[in-house]
């Protein structure tokens, strides 16, 4: 199972966003852009998402940043890939018509099954799991530049 760019996206800023608190920082969205390589328009879409859902804090203006609730440091990762991917099929049976095989074919329920175990694997990590030490070296996040003036 492949994970969409956007998932993707977002589990990278939940983790670089863990990370910055790990050091007190603040961090912001062109931050979290630069250190997932990914252009500042996606990581924003992915981090107003993350928003909605509760998981992320944003604040505007000139003392502003991105940080985690209490909810986003809790989150199961299966349980955030879930809400971010939605409940698609792993294949399309029905797509670009209907496979003649659908009516005995045990292929679509082997693969929801491996889908729902692949799902119960992530469940048993948070966030907070995936920043801790050893990796936490490997996420941080590069001081803001500052304006010469």
């Amino acid at each position: 199972m492949q994970l969409t760019r956007f998932t993707d996206l977002a589990l990278r800023a939940m983790m670089l966003l863990a990370a910055g608190e790990n050091d007190e920082q603040r961090v912001t969205t062109r931050q979290i852009a630069a250190a997932a390589g990914a252009s500042e328009h996606h990581i924003a879409k992915a981090v107003s998402r993350l928003v909605d859902l509760g998981l992320v804090h944003a604040r505007r203006g000139r003392v502003g940043g991105l940080s985690l609730t209490e909810a986003g440091r809790a989150a199961s990762i299966g349980g955030l890939v879930r809400e971010l991917e939605g409940d698609r099929e792993v294949i399309d049976c029905h797509g670009q018509g209907t496979c003649p095989l659908i009516a005995g074919c045990r292929l679509r329920r082997a693969l929801a099954e491996a889908k729902e175990a692949f799902y119960a694997e992530l469940d048993r990590y948070t966030i907070t799991d995936l920043v801790r030490s050893p990796a936490l070296p490997l996420l941080q996040i590069a001081p803001p530049e500052r304006n010469s003036r």
